[in-house]
């Protein structure tokens, strides 16, 4: 688990986003890999277009998986138009054209009942897995839950769902299997300084990250547009020519 102290010194020197993906310094003895730092971005309203993009790409299969059941297009619209940006929290992984590669959804429940319980739902792009995208979902969900004083984390799951069951069990969920569906749940500890310090400085990673990716592609955006331009002034001389 990346301590707080490391994300903050991760998040304060960023450097391009071209660069290889940050990881926590290990020892040559070991071999056992250390997690990858990705930015995770918090999403707001303004993000339902992306959401409906990249949950409406997944395969029948995926939204399958996702949903527990084959979600046609107008279901998963319904979904995206019925996310409560005010109680629930949505978490996504962006690729360098700003693209939703990756999304988990941590529902709370509605009004004062079973206000210590939260459900966790993910899904990540067909050209994105093996990348343990899922799991740092997961991880980031947990913070934040925890955070928000939920002592149970649930997951809904087919139980067909082998990647998503694997991450609730390496996070130490248990997990219950009724036919063709799973349920797993997670207890988690009390807030603390540490965990608060961790959101804090994983909002500020990804909000970093997410600001040079904008103005990245705004420059190639402006690079691309230049090129035309005198691609256009060019042709206009051959023509102009006697």
């Amino acid at each position: 688990m990346l301590t707080a102290k490391t994300l903050l010194k991760a998040s304060l020197g960023l450097g391009s986003f071209l660069k290889a993906p940050m990881v926590e310094a290990q020892p040559r003895a070991t071999s056992a890999p250390q997690p990858v730092m990705v930015p995770i971005r918090s999403i707001g309203p303004r993000e339902r277009e992306r959401i409906a993009r990249h949950l409406l790409e997944l395969t029948p299969h995926d939204r399958y998986l996702r949903f527990g059941y084959a979600a046609a297009d107008e279901q998963v619209q319904r979904y995206v138009d019925s996310l409560d940006f005010e109680r629930d929290e949505l978490f996504g992984i962006y690729n360098r054209r700003l693209d939703l590669i990756a999304m988990a959804h941590l529902a709370f429940a509605p009004g004062d009942q079973h206000s210590d319980c939260a459900e966790f739902g993910v899904s990540v792009s067909a050209h994105a897995r093996g990348r343990g995208y899922g799991a740092r979902l997961f991880e980031r969900a947990v913070v934040v839950a925890r955070n928000e004083g939920v002592g149970m984390l649930f997951i809904h799951a087919l139980s067909e769902n082998a990647a998503m069951l694997k991450i609730a069990r390496n996070a130490g969920a248990t997990v219950v299997r009724s036919g063709s569906e799973a349920e797993a749940h997670l207890e988690l500890p009390s807030a603390t300084f540490d965990s608060r310090m961790s959101e804090i400085a994983l909002e500020h990673y990804a909000a970093v990250d997410f600001a040079l990716k904008s103005r990245a592609k705004q420059f190639w955006a402006f690079l691309a547009s230049l090129q035309e331009m005198r691609s256009g002034m060019r042709e206009a001389r051959k023509k102009s020519a006697p």
